[in-house]
């Protein structure tokens, strides 16, 4: 039998990765409208990738016969001053996304419902490559300092990025 908390929690996560894909596709409309291509293609990458993530919950909620319930999806910030703050702010966000998961996983063992434990390490591996792959980003820069140069490379590097789809095990 489920558990109407652990399902209302997984259900808030369905909602949670869904507005994740939607601010990242706000920041990759930010970088196009900027001209920094590879940087777009970082971004249309995640939001594919947070795309991927609603559905691994959605599917898991109804392969485990739970009602899946829908919300409102948050309208995303549009305006950034840098793609030093861009990459500020995902790096923000995937930590709280991180925090959102651990809490799911707290829930999971409170309740004692192991399968969702095991479903969700997945997410908590993936988490952690998430911050370090921004994390590295932002690094370089800062680095950089805003110079043209350096963020010329660094848009060349993030054009070579490309979209695996994940395997969620469901």
């Amino acid at each position: 039998m489920n558990n109407e908390k652990m399902i209302k929690a997984l259900n808030d996560q369905v909602n949670k990765e869904l507005y994740s894909a939607y601010f990242y596709l706000s920041m990759q409309a930010y970088f196009s409208s900027i001209n920094l291509d590879g940087f777009a293609n970082f971004y249309r990458v995640q939001v594919q990738e947070e795309r991927d993530h609603a559905l691994g919950f959605f599917n898991y909620i109804s392969k485990i016969g739970g009602k899946l319930a829908f919300s409102e999806i948050q309208k995303p910030q549009t305006e950034f001053s840098s793609p030093q703050e861009v990459f500020e702010l995902t790096l923000n966000h995937e930590q709280a996304v991180t925090q959102s998961i651990y809490s799911l996983m707290d829930i999971a063992r409170e309740v004692r419902d192991h399968t969702t434990e095991i479903f969700l390490q997945w997410f908590i591996t993936e988490q952690a490559e998430e911050e370090e792959n921004v994390s590295r980003v932002l690094n370089k820069l800062k680095l950089i300092k805003g110079d043209g140069a350096g963020l010329f490379m660094i848009d060349n590097e993030l054009a070579q990025r490309v979209y695996v789809a994940a395997v969620i095990p469901v």
